[in-house]
């Protein structure tokens, strides 16, 4: 159980550090294109593979910590095993479902796109596409091992 949670964190923690970096490289893009009028593809994507990563691979991790967004309107004021109660049912019937069918689905195209090393359509753009798109598995992965962990965890006693 500890092994699960801290695998998952560890993967989030180390992938929300590229948010400051995300950040300065889109400044440079911005400045380059409006200051200087060059274009930085490569960068520009570079920061949007960035972004997907920041997001799959922070999934589980803010499960983890139960920061995820949520509307809990109607549970906001019960008790802790209530709602744990209704994040495990919630869990089984909406989670794990689209968990699998994200993995299901995604396996085809990053299969598909090793298989073609695919490459970026821009201009200037990045020679590895095929790696951006195995980033899709990051997010049933960690949602998965996240979940996973919190039925460890027993949330019915």
């Amino acid at each position: 159980m500890k092994t699960i949670e801290k695998f998952t964190n560890f993967i989030g923690e180390k992938v929300s550090y590229l948010i400051p970096v995300m950040t300065a490289m889109m400044v440079v893009v911005i400045i380059s294109r409006y200051f200087f009028g060059i274009g930085r593809t490569g960068m520009q994507e570079l920061v949007m593979y960035f972004h997907a990563m920041v997001f799959l691979g922070c999934a589980g991790f803010v499960f983890n910590k139960d920061d995820h967004v949520r509307v809990d309107i109607y549970y906001r004021d019960s008790s802790k095993k209530y709602k744990k109660f209704i994040n495990l049912i919630c869990g089984v019937i909406f989670l794990l479902p689209v968990v699998i069918f994200i993995a299901f689905y995604s396996f085809n195209l990053i299969v598909m796109a090793w298989s073609i090393k695919e490459i970026s359509t821009e201009a200037g753009g990045l020679p590895f596409v095929y790696i951006q798109k195995s980033l899709i598995l990051l997010f049933p992965l960690t949602l998965a091992l996240a979940f996973c962990n919190f039925i460890l965890k027993k949330p019915w006693k």
